[in-house]
């Protein structure tokens, strides 16, 4: 008989939130993401060109994210 592994302990989760941002957020979204995130651990990515990260999204480790997270929000 197989024995079914235990959950991890509420500390030992990763982040909560994972906020997806398909277009720069306007100040509406804005202040959704920071009332919704509260004081929850939570992640932003940006699939847009912001300006500051030079790098292409690393899609792998977006879909790593998205798995790791409890839930995920995605902005238009």
């Amino acid at each position: 008989m197989q024995r079914l592994q235990q959950p991890l302990p509420f500390e030992m989760m990763s982040k909560k939130i994972l906020h997806i941002l398909c277009v720069e957020p306007d100040d509406t979204v804005q202040q959704f993401i920071e009332s919704i995130s509260g004081e929850t651990g939570v992640s932003v990515v940006c699939l847009y060109n912001d300006g500051i990260a030079k790098t292409a999204v690393n899609w792998e480790r977006l879909v790593d994210d998205i798995f790791a997270h409890e839930k995920v929000i995605c902005w238009n």
